[in-house]
């Protein structure tokens, strides 16, 4: 399972993020748009080394050797990033966009799958669980995303999406822990 961080700063962030480290997160992706160098210097030196290797930048893609990330989202110049054997993921809105990918993503998301918790009037135009019968490319790994709670965890994995991603589930609960927490028990049980 991955979260996506809220773009926006939250109270308590930091902590809350090396919690769910603590608690059995996978993948952090970092999205966070609207920070400056600066700011974003602070945010990754304030999430627990241990954990940096599990962070994904969207943002920023030029401090991640710095902080020992080899994680990209959408990378734009490949051979900007000094390290071997980088991962890299993107995002896709169709079935079309996601088969026409090359071998060179490791996942990507497919969204939205359901109607989006975290940005309004942003819902899905067609059927993903019919769409996905049309899937070609089975080396990408397809990750789920948008909309994703508690009670629709079940029909994602009983469906040929490899994985889901939380965003608005986790950051719009008054207890981010305590909600990835059930998200990640009913994903173990399928």
């Amino acid at each position: 399972m991955i979260v996506i961080s809220n773009p926006v700063v939250l109270n308590r962030e930091k902590f809350l993020i090396n919690t769910l480290f603590e608690e059995g997160l996978e993948l952090l992706h970092v999205r966070k748009p609207n920070y400056s160098d600066e700011e974003m210097k602070s945010f990754l030196s304030e999430i627990n080394q241990e954990f940096r290797s599990k962070l994904v930048l969207h943002n920023h893609h030029h401090l991640a050797a710095e902080y020992g990330i080899n994680r990209i989202h959408n990378p734009v110049k490949i051979q900007k990033f000094g390290w071997d054997k980088p991962k890299f993921s993107t995002s896709t809105h169709s079935l079309e966009e996601f088969n026409e990918l090359s071998t060179f993503f490791e996942y990507a998301f497919l969204s939205p799958v359901f109607s989006s918790i975290s940005k309004t009037n942003y819902h899905p135009t067609n059927d993903l669980f019919l769409e996905i019968k049309k899937r070609t490319n089975f080396k990408t790994r397809m990750i789920a995303l948008g909309g994703i709670q508690p009670e629709n965890i079940p029909k994602l994995l009983q469906s040929d999406f490899d994985d889901c991603a939380l965003l608005g589930t986790i950051w719009n609960d008054d207890n981010p822990i305590k909600k990835f927490k059930i998200c990640q028990q009913i994903a173990h049980m399928h």
